[in-house]
């Protein structure tokens, strides 16, 4: 199963080929996860959102036109599971109330802190999308390959070095910009 395309696979999968849907799980589970996590899910709420993604490809496999897309379509299906998550359980995060006092930050810390990832999100909102794509699955999925970093991105894999490259150098004048506004 692994020298054939994710395109036939999907074609054999819809056809019933058990063998052709655990090709697809082994080749993308790691990128729905890491779209899952990308978006700030806690593990549980990254296992749900990847289990829902995948029902969700077994309920819509016959209606995806484009199966050659299949990258795309997995990562989409994430990104919007992950905002619907997120949309239902808040941005509540759990606090060790045990936490020692004395290794709490300052109040000082906590506002460079906020100041400087304000400043960093910011210039990264004005990024071209296609930055935006690529440096977030760099940055929250390590662990993929560039293969599947470059079928999530639609950016050919010898292209996605040099094109990172750019990015984060982008990256760099916009939040150098900013610091010269300050």
């Amino acid at each position: 199963m692994r020298d054939h395309t994710t395109a036939d696979l999907l074609i054999r999968a819809r056809e019933g080929d058990h063998a052709a849907w655990e090709e697809i799980v082994r080749r993308h589970v790691r990128l729905v996860w890491a779209v899952a996590r990308s978006h700030g899910l806690s593990h549980d709420d990254a296992a749900d959102v990847n289990q829902t993604v995948w029902l969700l490809l077994a309920e819509h496999a016959a209606t995806i036109r484009r199966p050659d897309r299949l990258s795309a379509w997995l990562t989409t299906a994430a990104r919007r599971e992950s905002l619907t998550t997120l949309r239902l359980r808040g941005r509540e995060r759990p606090v060790d109330l045990w936490d020692s006092v004395d290794e709490a930050p300052t109040p000082e810390d906590i506002a460079i802190a906020d100041d400087t990832r304000r400043r960093l999100w910011r210039a990264y909102h004005t990024l071209p999308d296609r930055c935006r794509r690529l440096l977030r699955l760099l940055a929250f999925a390590p662990e993929l390959t560039f293969q599947q970093v470059a079928e999530a991105t639609g950016i050919p894999p010898n292209s996605l070095g040099p094109t990172r490259g750019r990015c984060l150098e982008a990256l760099r004048r916009r939040l150098a910009t900013t610091e010269a506004v300050r």
